[in-house]
């Protein structure tokens, strides 16, 4: 499998915070492979190259792009955008992730967990969209949850749905 990944940092920190911080928090590029990388294995992803992009905002840009595209007015974990070539053009171009920093962050705590298995479910949970799966029915949240903490188990993490995290 050949993965690219284009990761952004758009995010701002608060001034009072030292900016050093969300570099040594962010998950490494080694960290990201290996998350999306089990989950396209997991998922039976078909093809042998796949790119995506991950863009980490913050609070405001979060906001702004779940009104836009959710009608939600709030700052939200993960959105995220497939990209659907026309049939008849070969793309290897899975989408777009965007993950506001500061959400999965306060999820994390108040989560009692680790902010780097947070980022790997938020990741693994966005990848998910970005191939087709979802949530809104039971039947489909029971599948797409399932496969979540399948492959999360593979990468030695928690049940995150389970309170003994």
């Amino acid at each position: 499998m050949n993965l690219l990944i284009d990761f952004q940092v758009a995010y701002q920190e608060e001034p009072e915070v030292e900016p050093v911080r969300v570099a040594v928090e962010l998950p490494s590029q080694q960290q990201l492979q290996s998350w999306l990388e089990m989950t396209l294995e997991m998922a039976h992803f078909e093809n042998d190259v796949a790119e995506l992009s991950i863009r980490v905002v913050d609070e405001i840009e979060s906001q702004q792009l779940n009104l836009d595209y959710r009608g939600k007015d709030k700052p939200t974990n993960v959105l995220s955008f497939p990209f659907e070539a026309p049939p008849q053009i070969p793309c290897d171009l899975l989408g777009d992730l965007v993950i506001c920093f500061s959400v999965v962050e306060k999820e994390a705590e108040e989560q009692s967990k680790s902010l780097l298995n947070h980022w790997a479910h938020m990741l693994i949970h966005g990848t998910l969209h970005l191939l087709g799966y979802d949530h809104i029915e039971d039947e489909e949240a029971e599948g797409m949850e399932s496969l979540e903490i399948a492959i999360l188990q593979q990468l030695g993490i928690n049940n995150p749905y389970s309170n003994d995290v």
